[in-house]
C-alpha cells in the first residue's frame, strides 16, 4: 500500500514506519523532524495548516514517481500519528488546538480525496486515569472500550474529541476510520533501562494500568488495521497481552483496585487494559513479552 503516514518520526511512529515498511508498503511520513530512515520518503508539513496538509495529500511520494508520467498517485491509506504526545510539553491549550485541529485538516483531506482506509492514533489517556489529578480508579476491569471516556486534562480531551471527529466523518463518508487507544509504549531498550524500577516498585504503572505495548507490536496492529476492511468507525485498546509488572492479577486487585469490580474471570497475567476487541477483529497477535529481554 502507498500510505501516508503523520508523525512518523515520534517514538511511537518510528517504530509503526518500519514495521509497514518491513512488510513492503511504500511510506510518505510528514512530520516537522524529518524521520531520516532507509526507504522512508519524508516531508516537513504543519499538519495544523490545512493548506499544507491538502497540498501532500495529493503530492508525489520520491522523485522516482516522476517516471511513469502517469500524474500523482494516490494514496491507499492514512495512518495518523502526529500530535503535542501528553500535557507538560506545552500550554493546555496549545495542546489542544495542535491536537484537534491537526486530526481535523488530516482526516478531512484523506476524505474529500477518497482514502478509504483511516488509522489514527488516540490514546489510554481518554479514560481519564492516566493524567488526573489524584488517583482514579476504573469503573471496572478489565477495561475495554466501553469504558466511559472523561478525561480531566487538556491531552486526553483532544483524543476524545478526535474520537468524535472521526466517528463524524465515517457517518458521512462510509469509509473504515479506525481509532487506536494506545497504552504506554515501550521501545526494545527500555526494557532494560526501566523496567527494573517498574519490578521495585509498581506504583509507577498504576497510571498506566500496568499495562504497554511494545512499539514493534504497535506496528503489527497498524498493519493489520490496514489489512482489516468493512469495520467502519472502530475504537482499539493496543495494549501487550500481560502486565508489565511482576505481580499478578490477584496481588494488583489487593493493593490497589480494591472496590473495583471485575467482570469477567481474568489470569494471573492478563492485562487488565483489554485488546480481546484488537484480536477478535484484526487478529491482532503481539509477540514481544517484557519477560523475553529481562527476568523478573
Amino acid at each position: 500500500m502507498r500510505i501516508l503516514f503523520t508523525g512518523g518520526s515520534g517514538k511511537a511512529g518510528r517504530h509503526a514506519v518500519a514495521y509497514l515498511t518491513s512488510q513492503g508498503h511504500r511510506v510518505l511520513n510528514i512530520d516537522l523532524t524529518p524521520l531520516g530512515m532507509d526507504g522512508v520518503d519524508d516531508r516537513i508539513v504543519d499538519i495544523t495548516d490545512a493548506g499544507q496538509v491538502y497540498d501532500t495529500m495529493l503530492s508525489y511520494a520520491g522523485f522516482d514517481e516522476l517516471e511513469p508520467g502517469t500524474g500523482t498517485p494516490r494514496f491507499d491509506a492514512v495512518v495518523h500519528f502526529a500530535a503535542v504526545p501528553r500535557i507538560l510539553l506545552k500550554p493546555d491549550n496549545e495542546c489542544f488546538r495542535v491536537n484537534t485541529i491537526g486530526t481535523y485538516n488530516v482526516i478531512d483531506a484523506a476524505v474529500k480525496f477518497g482514502v478509504r482506509k483511516i488509522v489514527f492514533a488516540s490514546s489510554e489517556t481518554s479514560y481519564g486515569i492516566c493524567f488526573a489529578d489524584g488517583e482514579r480508579k476504573p469503573d471496572y476491569l478489565p477495561i475495554d472500550e466501553d469504558h466511559p471516556t472523561l478525561p480531566e486534562d487538556s491531552y486526553a480531551m483532544s483524543k476524545v474529541v478526535n474520537e468524535a471527529t472521526a466517528r463524524s466523518f465515517q457517518r458521512r463518508s462510509g469509509f473504515d476510520i479506525y481509532g487506536l487507544r494506545i497504552n504506554n509504549v515501550i521501545e526494545p531498550h527500555e526494557y532494560e533501562q526501566d523496567f527494573p524500577k517498574y519490578m521495585q516498585d509498581p506504583t509507577l504503572r498504576l497510571r498506566n494500568i500496568f499495562a504497554y505495548i511494545d512499539a514493534r507490536d504497535l506496528g503489527q496492529m497498524v498493519d493489520r488495521c490496514l489489512a482489516v476492511d468493512g469495520l467502519g468507525y472502530q475504537v482499539f485498546n493496543v495494549a501487550n497481552d500481560n502486565h508489565s509488572v511482576a505481580l499478578g492479577t490477584s496481588e494488583l486487585c489487593s493493593r490497589y483496585y480494591q472496590g473495583v469490580p471485575l467482570r469477567r474471570d481474568m489470569a494471573e497475567d492478563e492485562s487488565f487494559y483489554t485488546n480481546a476487541r484488537a484480536k477478535a477483529l484484526l487478529g491482532f497477535a503481539p509477540r514481544h513479552d517484557w519477560r523475553d529481554y529481562l527476568t523478573p
